[in-house]
C-alpha cells in the first residue's frame, strides 16, 4: 500500500476504529448513497484529509472525479460545510 493511501486510510478510520481497505473506500468516493447515509469515513475523507492528499488518492486509485465530485456535492449541501472537492 502507497503511502499517500496509509495516510488517508488512518486520517479517516483512526478515529472510528474501523478496517477499511483503499479499494473499499474509493468505491464509497464515488457513490452517492454515501452522502445520503452520511458515511462518516466518506465524509471524513472530504473533510479531514488535505485536498492535495485526497487528488494524490484519487489518482492513485483510478477514482472518477467527476463522480467523486458529485458525492463531495451532496455531503456539502447536506452538512453545510464548504469541501475543497465540492465544486
Amino acid at each position: 500500500m502507497s503511502s499517500v493511501a496509509k495516510q488517508v486510510l488512518a486520517t479517516i478510520s483512526a478515529p472510528y476504529g474501523t478496517d477499511l481497505s483503499a479499494h473499499e473506500l474509493a468505491k464509497l468516493l464515488i457513490d452517492v448513497q454515501s452522502a445520503n447515509a452520511f458515511n462518516a469515513l466518506v465524509f471524513s475523507f472530504f473533510s479531514e484529509v488535505p485536498p492535495g492528499i485526497q487528488r494524490k488518492f484519487l489518482i492513485e486509485m483510478g477514482v472518477d472525479a467527476l463522480a467523486v465530485r458529485k458525492v463531495a456535492d451532496q455531503f456539502s449541501r447536506l452538512s453545510g460545510c464548504a469541501l475543497p472537492l465540492a465544486t
